[in-house]
């Protein structure tokens, strides 16, 4: 039971992790809205390969917006830097006519600001600098190349842990169904958790194949149903592992609670919440993304209202089943040190 309430709590520090959005799909998610604000610009302006000018420009870092010549444009740094040094001003909510960020008016004192001049022979370099503008300095490039070589060791650890996991599991599913003396309510929990664990170990397998198997970041921008049905039942077994080992704690506070109960009908109840529960979750996600936030595979979650929807009942879960811990312990700790337990009846307990 400890080692089982010690693994749920450890999720709660990766759960933010989960959602996360990647830079590469920072990236490309900025350079889409670019383009698109760059042609609605382009068709206010009027501005055409033969006007004189600058046009609307993606030049892999921010958006340029269309330019007169001898128009200086002003930016402010992309929200992607905002990583080396969060405690400055980067992006404004101040919008424009043409739909870009309008920073000329507002006090540019703490900013983090770039220029580009309109020329007639087209667009200026950069004044001053994005290394020396933004905070971006060959250190933190270096800490960037880092960064992709941690995560690479992360993605490979855990696989190599999945892998193990899954042999593992199945090789104890395996004796538990071949011998029938095993044949019984804690063990058919027990096989239920393995299952749950082995399916969470699948999806994951999956959801790697499908996202991150080419080695570019045209994962971004997938949005096809077969990916989008990885996701929903990548999360469902997230979601029923979690109930599962929620469903052993409760068995075990019921086992010392009750003197006696019938452990099949139970049983019944205890199928129904760890797999039918997580369904009603997952499904209520899916809906409601599919309605409001219906961008991508689905992998990333942006909006955090959505996402507690999942997220909820997973950190109810374990909060629950370390309020069963703590009432374990109590229960032990009574029977223990009651005069009126003889040896043969506290051996049940150790």
């Amino acid at each position: 039971m400890a080692s089982i309430v010690w693994a749920s709590l450890a999720v709660l520090l990766l759960l933010p992790l989960m959602a996360a959005m990647h830079s590469d799909c920072m990236f490309k998610q900025e350079q889409v809205l670019c383009l698109e604000k760059i042609r609605k610009a382009n068709e206010l302006m009027g501005l055409n390969a033969s006007s004189h000018g600058c046009p609307g420009m993606w030049d892999n870092i921010t958006c340029w917006k269309p330019a007169r010549v001898g128009e200086i444009v002003l930016v402010s740094c992309p929200k992607f830097f905002q990583i080396f040094d969060p405690d400055q001003v980067w992006e404004t909510e101040t919008i424009g006519e043409l739909g870009f960020e309008d920073i000329k008016s507002l006090d540019l004192s703490g900013m983090r600001v770039v220029s580009r001049n309109c020329t007639k022979d087209g667009w200026s370099e950069t004044f001053p600098h994005y290394l020396d503008a933004c905070g971006f300095d060959e250190y933190n490039e270096s800490e960037s190349g880092d960064q992709n070589y941690y995560y690479m060791s992360v993605k490979a650890l855990y696989t190599v842990g999945y892998s193990t996991s899954l042999v593992s599991l199945t090789t104890a599913m395996v004796i538990l169904c071949r011998f029938r003396k095993l044949h019984c309510t804690r063990n058919f929990i027990h096989m239920n958790l393995f299952a749950s664990f082995m399916l969470r170990a699948i999806s994951v397998f999956i959801k790697d194949w499908i996202l991150y198997e080419e080695q570019d970041n045209n994962h971004c921008f997938i949005s096809t149903v077969e990916c989008k049905a990885i996701m929903v039942f990548f999360h469902y077994c997230v979601v029923s592992n979690y109930f599962w080992l929620f469903i052993e704690g409760l068995y075990l506070f019921t086992l010392l609670v009750e003197t006696f109960f019938p452990e099949r009908r139970y049983f019944y109840w205890y199928t129904m919440v760890g797999w039918g529960s997580p369904t009603i979750c997952v499904s209520v996600w899916a809906a409601l993304r599919l309605y409001f936030d219906n961008t991508g595979c689905w992998d990333m979650n942006d909006s955090t209202p959505l996402w507690w929807v999942i997220k909820g009942p997973v950190v109810g879960s374990i909060m629950v089943n370390f309020g069963l811990f703590v009432g374990i312990i109590f229960i032990l700790v009574q029977k223990l040190q009651s005069p009126d337990m003889g040896g043969n009846e506290s051996s049940i307990y150790l």
